[in-house]
């Protein structure tokens, strides 16, 4: 059994990328893809490049010249630790987090969904409130939330999470799926612990991370105990098989020509838990369907992770537009006013999406217990939002490249054949580009409209926070209708039957 308490495995403190592949590396994890079992991520080529890119974000939080935007000390303890971890006290807190946020999303352009900051935001958020995990009588669990949240944040622990169902059978609850344990839940109980037996999704990045959180965010419904949980276990867990989908980074020939799959494909997995053992003090909701919902809406966790998700959106939506500007300028088109009214609609909603996010700070709520939260009205529009604008912006990437993206050469190795570059540098360039130049631009805006990456890229952002209904029903119930009932009452208080009331 793996003690997540183990003192060796984790020094304490700022994390280094050097600390984060060791803590990695042979630690008996079971990763399958393509049929065979990777006793090794950090030297695969399907995860290798990928585990030196969260290293790299390691490397920038612990430089000591990075450490006023990078860290934050506990007021009570004098503790420095990553502001990925901070529990917000007010509006400069936030601002401060959402810095530290965004200089690592500038480190992966944004295309990496599951980076360390984002479970840690919703950790965070359930310790910001966690009075909701003790409701019925659970002291022990809430204890156990607040010493792994200690736990995770002296050590800079990257913590990904499986939160949905496979899609078997949606037709039916979790406990009436046959058999019974396909999803995810307890089989049985011990003095020292429980066993998880089935399957969740969707992991993206679990293959990479140091821990797995197990819970529900799907509704769970009466009969579904076994699966009301949240847990976390280390992902060298005996038992625990992480099942990868498809590498886009070992199926690139070159960086030259997939230069984003081959450094920022963090993988998505499906995670089969064979009867794994859990100790008690990993176990944060037990058979709980109540606080296995509210965890969510009642604590400050779910807007805590999404504003990370929608700073590093910001910084993604910035990169197409840098795209868009770029290829226009190469082709001699910036001057046209139709590439002026495309350029226009995308600026629209990357600025849209930018001052949501502004705004989530600028309306921050303080809870009971004297933290505060980025302000959930905003933050659900901005949601909504996103599952829209990316998709369009996108389609217009595709509008100013035309057919540039599709005549290109077949890979570097055409400018390694002295006829092939010839004919190469003299048709495909352009003004101030030579044909390198003109191709790496093209081959990288490729891979954000047209390849097997950009497609899991746009799915990714369109379904990432849930279904776009469930979203919009979301924004509807975190929409303020004070202020609109108000001025519907007094629209209908200026008159009546006999006319107008002054």
């Amino acid at each position: 059994m793996v003690n997540y308490l183990d003192e060796n495995r984790f020094s304490v403190g700022l994390r280094t990328g050097a600390q984060y592949i060791e803590a990695i590396k042979n630690d008996g994890r079971r990763v399958f893809i393509d049929g065979k079992e990777v006793r090794d991520i950090t030297i695969h080529p399907a995860f290798s490049d990928a585990v030196r890119t969260i290293a790299g974000l390691y490397d920038i939080s612990s430089n000591p010249e990075n450490s006023k935007l990078m860290t934050h000390t506990a007021p009570a303890t004098g503790e420095v630790f990553n502001y990925i971890w901070c529990l917000p006290r007010n509006k400069a807190d936030l601002h401060a987090r959402r810095g530290a946020i965004e200089r690592w999303s500038e480190a992966t352009f944004g295309l990496m969904g599951r980076s360390p900051d984002h479970v840690a935001g919703f950790f965070a958020g359930w310790v910001m409130a966690p009075e909701v995990f003790a409701r019925n009588g659970s002291l022990e669990l809430k204890q156990n939330l607040i010493h792994f949240y200690e736990f995770a944040r002296a050590r800079d622990i990257f913590i990904t999470y499986t939160i949905i169902p496979p899609q078997i059978d949606r037709s039916k609850p979790m406990h009436m799926q046959n058999p019974p344990d396909l999803y995810a839940g307890v089989i049985d109980e011990r003095d020292n612990g429980i066993i998880i037996r089935g399957a969740q999704m969707l992991g993206t990045g679990t293959a990479l991370s140091d821990y797995l959180n197990l819970s529900q965010i799907t509704p769970v419904q009466p009969g579904d105990d076994a699966h009301a949980l949240n847990l976390v276990v280390p992902c060298n867990a005996p038992g625990l098989k992480i099942y990868s989908r498809r590498s886009y980074a070992s199926a690139a020939n070159s960086v030259f020509d997939y230069p984003l799959a081959t450094r920022f494909d963090e993988t998505d997995s499906l995670v089969v838990f064979d009867d794994v053992f859990v100790p008690w003090e990993q176990v944060f909701v037990y058979k709980d369907i109540d606080t296995c919902r509210d965890q969510w809406w009642q604590t400050p966790a779910h807007a805590m992770g999404n504003h990370q998700s929608q700073i590093r959106l910001v910084t993604k939506l910035r990169l197409l537009m840098g795209l868009a500007r770029r290829v226009s300028e190469m082709n001699g088109v910036t001057q046209i006013a139709e590439v002026q009214t495309l350029l226009g609609e995308m600026g629209s909603y990357a600025a849209m999406m930018e001052g949501l996010v502004d705004a989530q700070i600028a309306t921050c709520t303080t809870n009971e217990n004297g933290y505060v939260e980025p302000g959930r009205q905003t933050l659900y529009a901005a949601i909504v939002l996103q599952s829209e604008a990316y998709p369009r912006m996108l389609e217009y990437l595709r509008e100013l490249c035309g057919g540039g993206v599709i005549q290109l050469p077949s890979s570097v190795t055409d400018f390694t054949n002295p006829e092939t570059r010839i004919d190469i540098e003299r048709y495909i360039q352009s003004p101030q580009y030579p044909a390198t130049e003109r191709v790496k631009l093209l081959k990288m805006i490729w891979e954000l409209i047209g390849s097997e990456f950009a497609g899991r890229q746009e799915q990714y952002e369109k379904f990432y926070a849930g279904p776009p209904f469930v979203v919009k029903k979301r924004m509807a119930m975190e929409y303020n209708f004070n202020k609109s009932d108000k001025l519907v009452n007094a629209a209908l208080a200026g008159y009546d039957l006999d006319g107008r009331c002054d």
